[in-house]
């Protein structure tokens, strides 16, 4: 699951992009989210801050390479994967949904809601498909 706060970069101007590089993520938990992104690997959406809620599907497109808005200063250790961007959910899935669904108790969007880059096991993937109307 990737995050963004809609004004910031919204899953409608993705879809409108096509395809974007997940950059600027500079959280060490959240790298290790990027860096275990497969190709192929489903990705679901999230409007953060104001939205709260899943609201569309991408695909890893190229996995983890070093991330070009790093800053001279910075580590070259941060990197960044690219998505291709999938469907608007049908439903989108509000964060008070997710809590009340036992199978997503442990999602790490509950647990760890300041990650940028969460990872999300086959079981709750397939209880967000559900629920987004696929």
């Amino acid at each position: 699951m990737v995050k963004s706060e809609p004004e910031a970069y919204s899953f409608a101007q993705f879809c409108k992009d096509k395809t974007t590089a997940w950059t600027g993520v500079r959280n060490f938990t959240a790298r290790i989210n990027l860096r275990a992104m497969k190709k192929g690997d489903e990705v679901f959406f999230y409007h953060s801050v104001t939205e709260k809620a899943v609201v569309g599907l991408a695909t890893v497109i190229k996995t983890a390479y070093p991330d070009p808005t790093v800053e001279a200063d910075e580590k070259s250790e941060w990197v960044c994967v690219d998505l291709k961007a999938g469907k608007a959910l049908p439903c989108p899935i509000t964060l008070e949904e997710i809590k009340k669904q036992k199978g997503l108790a442990k999602i790490p969007l509950l647990r760890q809601s300041r990650l940028s880059v969460l990872p999300v096991t086959s079981a709750e993937a397939s209880i967000l498909r559900r629920l987004g109307g696929f």
